[in-house]
């Protein structure tokens, strides 16, 4: 193949390919494309592969964002969760707390034995243990679910026993409000009720009392629970302490050397309300015990035998 090259200013020259000349030729003319066109090729491949890597590394990024942010939030209702609970569990603790105090009131007013039923202690558990399958482990739900439950069954159980505590306190107060037993812890039976002769007078008279006598300063003692009356100086009486137990019931304790309680005073059974003395018409250390019925004097006897009943 013969190549002619024209030029102005000189001749003309002609170039011969041989075979093989024109045969690298053409390959040359062609491979710079095809070369062109796989550079191109390659450089699209590695900026597409690059665009894709950063879409998926995007697309990982936001989804570790989503994930996050959703394990901050399950976090933050797990708290408030657990804030609730504890709050619960206080309120439940407070209540057993009180059912406890009801159950040793209920005990005590029963007069049932303190070893029976030992509310400051945990109550005796056991058995074999099974553990639970982890699909019968209780959720939250569960445990809200017992929570109420729980809570309903103190709120059942706290109005029951108030209802119980109020009808024992008040048997046991109705009990105690009666007159019963003597009104000194230590002494003898002086003078009875009714008629006697008089220590002063020497002549008949009646005598609307019980007398015991015995060591001066002795304790004198309420013989049902009741609210003070009286207490002070009295003509006849001297000394005095006077209580009021309901139901037209009043007892009386006169000659007292001291009053250890004060009008308007809540007195209990068995209380020292006053001291053994010599005050007013008194010929020796004693208490004169009187009981009113309805404004009118009553044998203190009968009242005194309830005690040994």
């Amino acid at each position: 193949m013969k190549l002619i090259l024209v030029q102005r200013t000189n001749a003309s020259r002609t170039i011969e390919f041989g075979r093989w000349s024109w045969a690298l030729l053409s390959a040359c003319m062609l491979g710079l494309p095809l070369g062109l066109m796989t550079v191109s090729y390659q450089l699209g491949q590695t900026q597409g592969a690059a665009q894709a890597g950063e879409a998926r590394l995007s697309e990982a990024e936001q989804l570790a964002s989503e994930r996050a942010a959703l394990l901050a939030q399950m976090s933050a209702d797990a708290e408030r969760k657990l804030q609730a609970m504890t709050l619960t569990l206080a309120e439940l603790q407070a209540r057993v707390t009180r059912l406890d105090a009801l159950g040793m009131q209920i005990t005590e007013l029963s007069g049932l034995d303190n070893g029976e039923f030992d509310f400051n202690a945990t109550p005796a558990l056991g058995g074999p243990m099974t553990p639970l399958a982890l699909s019968e482990a209780p959720t939250v739900s569960d445990i809200d679910a017992e929570f109420f439950e729980l809570s309903a069954t103190l709120s059942d159980r706290e109005t029951q026993l108030d209802v119980l505590a109020g009808l024992l306190f008040d048997q046991k107060t109705h009990a105690e409000s009666v007159p019963s037993g003597r009104p000194v812890t230590a002494g003898w039976l002086s003078s009875h009720f009714g008629s006697r002769t008089d220590p002063f007078s020497g002549r008949k008279a009646w005598h609307q009392g019980i007398d015991f006598a015995g060591r001066e300063g002795a304790e004198v003692i309420a013989v049902a629970s009741g609210v003070v009356s009286w207490s002070g100086e009295r003509s006849g009486y001297g000394t005095m302490v006077e209580v009021a137990h309901g139901d037209g019931l009043v007892t009386r304790y006169a000659h007292n050397q001291k009053n250890l309680v004060e009008v308007g005073e809540l007195v209990r059974k068995g209380e020292s309300i006053a001291l053994m003395g010599n005050s007013g018409r008194s010929t020796g250390p004693h208490v004169h015990f009187e009981v009113y019925k309805h404004g009118r004097p009553v044998d203190p006897s009968s009242y005194i035998r309830r005690n040994k009943r």
